[in-house]
């Protein structure tokens, strides 16, 4: 069953989505009707199934990088490194 909507946009907008959906063979109301059908049903994946999406060779270093805003000191780090594999 197919309700009516009202919407207000700015006139340069609605012209060329007009212009659009006529060059796509489209009603307005089908352009509108099927993008939010693909706001709604496709939702933006979680960050963890994007991670299960990964080739299984990268799902080995899951963990090992830090996320943005962890502070990481390079330097501290190479020394570690070095100081395992020289001693002293």
């Amino acid at each position: 069953m197919n309700t009516k909507l009202t919407l207000s946009l700015e006139k340069d907008v609605i012209k060329k989505a007009k212009e659009y959906a006529e060059a796509q063979g489209q009603s307005l109301s089908s352009l509108v009707e099927n993008y939010f059908k693909h706001l709604t049903f496709n939702p933006k994946p979680t960050e963890k199934e994007e991670w299960k999406s990964l080739p299984e060779s990268f799902l080995k270093f899951e963990g090992i990088l830090k996320k943005e805003g962890d502070e990481f000191d390079y330097k501290e780090e190479l020394t570690k490194a070095l100081f395992e594999k020289y001693g002293q």
